[in-house]
This record gives structure tokens, C-alpha cells and sequence, in this order.
């Protein structure tokens, strides 16, 4: 007797060999034949344990990945008020499905903006492995000097070929912000690459009196900085003029792309000239760190000079003065003339509370005659009369409304009884050969001599006897 063994090799990663034993016997040939069934019936096992052990190292080489990368730019040398990206990098070895989940980040201390929605494509190779994904940055401006510490930031997203997302974390940051020098401590300084700060003035006339305005406006755009950090310009009162300040425009400056360059800051200040005089607006200045120089510079934009000359027609948009000069002028009229009306008015108030229940009988008695005089016209035969004629014109006629009329003319629902020529309209419709249009057009012309011959057989004095044959009550006349 010989030894056949089948190997069916690793039907997965695990390492666990599968092996098959049977044995031939050769001297009796009804064994030899059951032998060969059992090497089929093996053969088909191995195949199915093959193809399954390929399939379950396919899924397990299927898996996508993802990866969270974390950088700091600028890694070293942040300062109070400057800008510090914070670039989170989700990579996959397939594609993503979907954006992916960001956590919010909070430091205490510093000002963060979250991601927008736009993100910067990556391509990138790991350990000899080609992975793609997108580039989120998230912008940090501290605004006191101390260590910063970024905790691990966990990101899901759902890669391609993944049934459900999938999470990871990024590894922890941490980057310490000093103050630029030139600066108190404590103080919050604008540090940019680049600043520019410009004014403007309108005058509501030329030249200017007392009750004009004057208006203000300040625009500060700097260079990689957030908005949010610009500082407010100091726009003070000034005595003699009346401070409007409108709400700041603060919006961020970028390249069309979704790529922050800086920040820019509106504000706009209105002066109404309440005296006459010489006044003068304050130069405005900005300190602010230049990071390209490293040095403090100061933006400044000049003061303002004007003067306004005393208006002798204009009067204040509230005069008090003049109210209480008024009001004491026409004291003895308040109390005469104002009175009679305010009794006079008590009086119809009250004859009209008096007079309310019989007025709403009446109204509601009013409405219930109507009401029954227009369901009066509604069953009279002229109201049916009048509806004979667009019925007629109607596509297809109709000769309900005739009948209708007959009816409440007292005339019955025999439309001979009417008179002659209708007998012969009707043939014209319901003849053998009916011609319906040429006496439609007969009939609707007839309606004249119809309604005369109606009235006439109805002033007629009618029969003393009821008829020898009634049929129905309703075709009496």
C-alpha cells in the first residue's frame, strides 16, 4: 500500500498548514475505485480551501490606512501677536470618500482659527509606500508670551474601500511665543511682513457750518497677521462735535485660492459739528513688529484740521427750548380747548358702548333680508331666464336652464306649451335629421317672442277645472 499526501499551503497569514492524508489500496479494484472518488472529493476541498485562503489575504491586504501628520511653521522663534500654522496632514494609501472630521482646537492664551474649507492636495512617499491626502491648517496667534502645549489631535475620515471611517491622532506639539522686543509687557503688538495704513474724509458740505458732519475712515491691511488681531484705532471725542461710530469691516485678505495673506480692518467715524470754531482730529498711529526687518516700525496717518462758521438758519434737530416756550404759549388753550374735545370724546365713546347691542341687531336683521331677497332672485323664473341664453351658446347647449324657466313661469315642462315655433325648434334638434347649430341660432333668437308669448299665456285667466288626466303635480299650470 503506498502513501499519497496533498499540501494546500497557507490559506491565510495566520501560518497554519493544511494537510490531507488517504490511502490507496491497489490489490482489490473496488477499493482502487473508491480510492479515486476520495481523490476527487479531496481535490475539490483543496480548491475551495485555496480560493478562500486568497481571498481572505486579498481583504487583509485591502485595508486602507490612514495618517495624521502634525508641523508648526514657524517651529521656532514665535512672537506675541504674529501668526503660527499649525499644518495637519490626513494621508491614505487609497482615496477618501468624504472630507474629513477635524476636532476644534482651544489654547489658553492665543486666538485660533479653525480650517476653512478648502484644503491643499499632498502626494507623499512613506516608507517606500505612495500616500495622497490634504493639507488642513489651522492659524494660532498667542497673545501672551508662554509656552504653548498642542494636545493630539484625533481626525476621522473614510478612506476608499474602508466599510466604516476610521480615526487617528496626530502626536502632540508644543512651541513657546516671546514679546517682540519695543513692547510693554502685557501689551498685545500686530506683528506682520508688510502694513499699510490709509485715511480718507468726506464733508457732507463745503464749507462747513454748524449742524454738517464730517466723516472718517481708517483702513489698516497688514501682512500675515489675522484679522481678528488688528488693533482698533483710537477715535476719540472731540469736544464741540457729536462721535458716530459705525460698526469696523474686519475681513481676511487671501489669494483666491483659500490661502490666508493677512488681514484688513475698516473703521469709520462720523463728527456732526454742534458749535462753530476750529477743531482738530488726531493723528492716528500704529506700532507694530516688521518680522522681515526684525524691528519695531509705526504707521501714521495726519491729523486733520478744519473750522465751521455759525449757520443762523439752522436749528437743532431737537429744540427743548423752543417745545417748553411753545408748550407754556398755549397753556391756557391746553387747558380749555384740549379738555372740551377729550369730553366730547368721552361722550360719543359712551353713547356709542350704549348704542352697541341695538346696532348689531340691526346689521345682523339687514344681513338676514338680504340674504333672503338674493335667495329670492335665485328661484325666481327671471334668474333662470337669464341663464337660458349662455347656456345655449354653451359647448355643448344645454336646455336645462329653458326647462328650469318653464317651470317657475307656471307653464309646466312641456315646451310646446310655450308656444308653436318651439315645437318646430324642437324637431330641429331632435328630428330625424337634426340640424343643431342653425336651431340653436333660431331658438336664441326666438328667446324674445318666447318670453312675450310666456307672459301673455300667463296673464291669461287659467282653466277652473284641474285637468280630466294629471300625470304630475308639477306639470300643471
Amino acid at each position: 500500500m503506498n502513501r499519497v499526501d496533498s499540501i494546500a499551503g497557507k490559506p491565510a497569514h495566520t501560518g497554519t498548514l493544511c494537510v490531507f492524508t488517504h490511502r490507496a489500496n491497489t490489490t482489490n479494484p473496488w477499493g482502487s475505485w473508491r480510492s479515486s472518488i476520495g481523490a476527487r472529493s479531496i481535490s475539490k476541498n483543496f480548491s475551495f480551501l485555496l480560493v478562500s485562503c486568497l481571498f481572505t489575504i486579498h481583504a487583509s491586504a485591502a485595508e486602507p490606512q490612514l495618517k495624521i501628520q502634525a508641523h508648526l511653521q514657524p517651529a521656532d522663534n514665535a512672537m506675541v501677536g504674529g501668526l503660527v500654522e499649525l499644518q495637519v496632514d490626513v494621508l491614505t494609501d487609497t482615496w477618501f470618500t468624504s472630507a474629513a472630521t477635524l476636532p476644534e482646537l482651544k489654547l489658553d492664551g492665543a486666538l485660533v482659527t479653525p480650517p476653512a474649507g478648502q484644503a491643499q492636495h499632498l502626494n507623499q512617499t512613506i516608507d517606500g509606500q505612495s500616500f495622497s491626502g490634504l493639507r488642513y491648517s489651522y492659524l494660532i496667534t498667542p497673545n501672551v508670551a508662554r509656552r504653548f502645549d498642542i494636545p493630539p489631535l484625533t481626525v476621522s475620515a473614510t478612506p476608499g474601500q474602508a466599510s466604516t471611517a476610521i480615526s487617528a491622532q496626530s502626536q502632540p506639539l508644543h512651541f513657546s511665543a516671546a514679546q517682540p522686543p519695543g513692547f510693554k509687557p502685557g501689551e498685545t503688538p500686530l506683528v506682520a511682513s508688510g502694513l499699510r495704513l490709509s485715511q480718507s474724509l468726506i464733508n457732507s458740505a463745503t464749507p462747513l457750518k454748524v449742524g454738517d458732519s464730517i466723516t472718517r475712515q481708517l483702513i489698516l491691511q497688514a501682512d500675515g497677521a489675522l484679522a481678528m488681531a488688528l488693533p482698533v484705532p483710537p477715535l476719540g471725542d472731540v469736544a464741540g462735535l457729536s462721535r458716530y461710530l459705525r460698526t469696523p469691516q474686519v475681513t481676511r485678505l487671501d489669494d483666491g485660492r483659500g490661502n490666508v495673506l493677512g488681514g484688513q480692518r475698516i473703521d469709520v467715524v462720523t463728527y456732526r459739528i454742534d458749535k462753530a470754531g476750529a477743531y482738530n482730529l488726531p493723528a492716528i498711529t500704529v506700532k507694530w513688529w516688521d518680522v522681515k526687518a526684525q524691528q519695531s516700525r509705526t504707521a501714521q496717518v495726519p491729523a486733520i484740521a478744519f473750522e465751521a462758521t455759525a449757520d443762523s438758519a439752522y436749528k437743532p434737530v431737537f429744540s427743548i427750548t423752543e417745545d417748553l416756550k411753545q408748550l407754556g404759549r398755549n397753556n391756557e388753550h391746553f387747558s380749555t380747548r384740549w379738555l372740551l374735545w377729550l369730553g366730547l370724546l368721552a361722550v360719543c365713546t359712551g353713547i356709542g358702548y350704549w348704542l352697541r347691542p341695538a346696532l348689531l341687531r340691526t346689521r345682523h336683521q339687514w344681513q338676514a333680508r338680504k340674504h333672503a331677497r338674493q335667495l329670492a332672485w335665485e328661484q325666481s323664473a327671471e334668474f333662470a331666464w337669464q341663464q337660458i341664453n349662455p347656456q345655449l351658446q354653451a359647448q355643448p347647449a344645454q336646455l336645462s336652464a329653458l326647462y328650469l324657466w318653464l317651470r317657475r313661469s307656471r307653464l309646466g315642462l312641456q315646451l310646446v306649451n310655450a308656444g308653436a315655433r318651439l315645437q318646430g325648434l324642437l324637431r330641429g334638434l331632435y328630428g330625424r335629421d337634426p340640424q343643431t347649430a342653425q336651431t340653436l341660432a333660431q331658438l336664441r333668437d326666438s328667446l324674445t317672442t318666447l318670453h312675450s308669448q310666456a307672459a301673455a299665456q300667463k296673464t291669461a285667466s287659467p282653466a277652473a277645472l284641474r285637468p280630466l288626466n294629471p300625470v304630475h303635480e308639477k306639470d300643471f299650470p
